[in-house]
Protein backbone atom coordinates (compact mmCIF):
# COMPACT_ATOMS: atom_id res chain seq x y z
CA UNK A 1 0.00 0.00 0.00
CA UNK A 2 1.11 3.35 -1.27
CA UNK A 3 -0.10 7.32 0.83
CA UNK A 4 0.67 10.10 -1.12
CA UNK A 5 0.45 13.41 1.02
CA UNK A 6 0.14 16.62 -0.91
CA UNK A 7 1.68 19.95 0.81
CA UNK A 8 2.08 23.47 -0.86
CA UNK A 9 -1.48 24.82 -1.52
CA UNK A 10 -2.44 28.33 -0.84
CA UNK A 11 -3.38 31.03 -2.31
CA UNK A 12 -1.65 33.48 -4.74
CA UNK A 13 -2.23 35.99 -6.74
CA UNK A 14 -2.16 36.26 -10.74
CA UNK A 15 1.60 35.79 -12.26
CA UNK A 16 2.62 34.66 -8.73
CA UNK A 17 4.23 30.80 -8.14
CA UNK A 18 4.05 27.69 -5.94
CA UNK A 19 5.45 24.32 -5.81
CA UNK A 20 3.56 21.46 -4.22
CA UNK A 21 5.09 18.60 -2.78
CA UNK A 22 3.75 14.63 -3.18
CA UNK A 23 5.47 12.74 -0.72
CA UNK A 24 4.82 9.17 -0.92
CA UNK A 25 5.32 6.24 1.59
CA UNK A 26 6.64 3.15 0.51
CA UNK A 27 10.07 1.68 -1.09
CA UNK A 28 9.28 1.06 -4.43
CA UNK A 29 8.14 5.00 -5.56
CA UNK A 30 10.81 5.06 -7.86
CA UNK A 31 9.27 2.22 -10.12
CA UNK A 32 6.23 4.20 -9.78
CA UNK A 33 4.69 6.62 -12.61
CA UNK A 34 3.18 9.89 -10.61
CA UNK A 35 0.47 12.37 -12.04
CA UNK A 36 -0.80 15.62 -11.06
CA UNK A 37 -4.30 16.29 -11.56
CA UNK A 38 -6.28 19.26 -10.82
CA UNK A 39 -10.40 19.58 -10.53
CA UNK A 40 -12.16 22.77 -10.37
CA UNK A 41 -15.30 23.45 -9.16
CA UNK A 42 -18.11 21.86 -11.95
CA UNK A 43 -15.14 20.61 -13.71
CA UNK A 44 -14.05 16.62 -14.73
CA UNK A 45 -10.31 15.81 -12.88
CA UNK A 46 -7.84 16.66 -15.54
CA UNK A 47 -4.29 15.41 -16.24
CA UNK A 48 -2.01 18.70 -15.23
CA UNK A 49 1.27 16.83 -15.91
CA UNK A 50 3.10 13.39 -16.11
CA UNK A 51 6.41 11.90 -15.02
CA UNK A 52 7.73 8.01 -15.97
CA UNK A 53 9.95 6.71 -13.43
CA UNK A 54 13.04 7.17 -15.14
CA UNK A 55 11.96 10.99 -15.79
CA UNK A 56 10.51 11.77 -19.15
CA UNK A 57 7.49 14.51 -18.52
CA UNK A 58 4.51 15.39 -20.46
CA UNK A 59 2.02 18.31 -19.92
CA UNK A 60 -1.24 19.74 -20.55
CA UNK A 61 -1.27 22.53 -23.10
CA UNK A 62 -3.07 25.01 -21.17
CA UNK A 63 0.26 24.45 -18.44
CA UNK A 64 3.07 23.91 -21.03
CA UNK A 65 5.86 26.59 -20.18
CA UNK A 66 4.58 27.25 -17.03
CA UNK A 67 4.31 24.09 -14.96
CA UNK A 68 7.38 21.86 -14.04
CA UNK A 69 6.92 18.22 -12.73
CA UNK A 70 10.24 16.90 -11.23
CA UNK A 71 10.86 13.77 -8.73
CA UNK A 72 13.32 12.71 -6.43
CA UNK A 73 13.47 9.29 -5.77
CA UNK A 74 15.80 9.48 -2.66
CA UNK A 75 12.94 11.36 -0.93
CA UNK A 76 10.05 9.22 -2.08
CA UNK A 77 8.67 12.94 -3.56
CA UNK A 78 7.25 14.19 -6.95
CA UNK A 79 7.13 18.26 -7.10
CA UNK A 80 4.94 20.25 -9.33
CA UNK A 81 6.64 23.49 -9.71
CA UNK A 82 3.69 26.46 -11.06
CA UNK A 83 5.37 29.51 -12.65
CA UNK A 84 2.68 32.80 -13.81
CA UNK A 85 -0.33 31.27 -12.03
CA UNK A 86 -3.66 32.84 -13.88
CA UNK A 87 -7.05 32.73 -11.98
CA UNK A 88 -7.77 29.48 -13.91
CA UNK A 89 -5.21 27.39 -12.60
CA UNK A 90 -7.86 27.28 -9.27
CA UNK A 91 -8.03 23.63 -8.61
CA UNK A 92 -7.71 21.33 -5.79
CA UNK A 93 -4.64 19.51 -6.87
CA UNK A 94 -4.09 16.01 -6.22
CA UNK A 95 -0.94 13.74 -6.83
CA UNK A 96 -1.07 10.27 -8.21
CA UNK A 97 0.64 6.82 -8.57
CA UNK A 98 0.55 4.06 -10.92
CA UNK A 99 2.12 0.99 -10.51
CA UNK A 100 3.78 1.15 -14.44
CA UNK A 101 6.66 3.16 -15.78
CA UNK A 102 4.83 5.46 -17.39
CA UNK A 103 1.70 7.90 -16.85
CA UNK A 104 -1.56 7.64 -18.39
CA UNK A 105 -4.15 10.91 -19.23
CA UNK A 106 -6.60 8.53 -17.45
CA UNK A 107 -7.61 8.69 -13.52
CA UNK A 108 -8.84 5.44 -13.71
CA UNK A 109 -5.29 4.01 -15.01
CA UNK A 110 -3.80 5.08 -11.45
CA UNK A 111 -3.53 3.33 -8.24
CA UNK A 112 -2.92 5.56 -5.21
CA UNK A 113 -4.44 8.85 -4.50
CA UNK A 114 -3.33 12.21 -2.41
CA UNK A 115 -6.22 13.52 -0.45
CA UNK A 116 -6.03 17.00 -2.18
CA UNK A 117 -4.71 20.98 -1.63
CA UNK A 118 -6.11 23.54 -3.01
CA UNK A 119 -4.54 26.12 -5.35
CA UNK A 120 -6.68 29.50 -5.74
CA UNK A 121 -4.84 31.96 -7.79
CA UNK A 122 -6.90 35.35 -6.85
CA UNK A 123 -6.27 39.31 -6.60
Amino acid sequence: QVQLVESGGGLVQPGGSLRLSCAASGSIFNVYAMGWYRQAPGKQRELVAGITSGGTTNYADSVKGRFTISRDNTKNTAYLQMNNLKPEDTAVYYCAARRRSSPSSRADDYDYWGQGTQVTVSS
